[in-house]
């Protein structure tokens, strides 16, 4: 299976996430905090991975390629 992700997609989510995770642990088990753990998780998971179910599901891809 093929990530649908470009270069700079992939790179931009890690560091969101970690920079979100970072901002939830300060906010401790607020419900701010908890919107931050999720958003910093999904970004990590998808970053790391280089797929992104909803691209896929929009049918959007950041690499460039045309569909087939």
């Amino acid at each position: 299976m093929q990530g649908c992700t470009g270069t700079a997609d992939p790179v931009v989510r890690v560091v969101v996430g970690v920079v979100a995770l970072i901002l939830g642990l300060q906010q401790g088990g607020t419900a701010l905090g908890y919107v931050l753990y999720g958003v910093g998780a999904v970004g990590l998971v998808t970053g790391l991975v280089g797929r992104c179910p909803l691209y896929g599901l929009l049918g959007v891809q950041s690499c460039g390629k045309a569909r087939g």
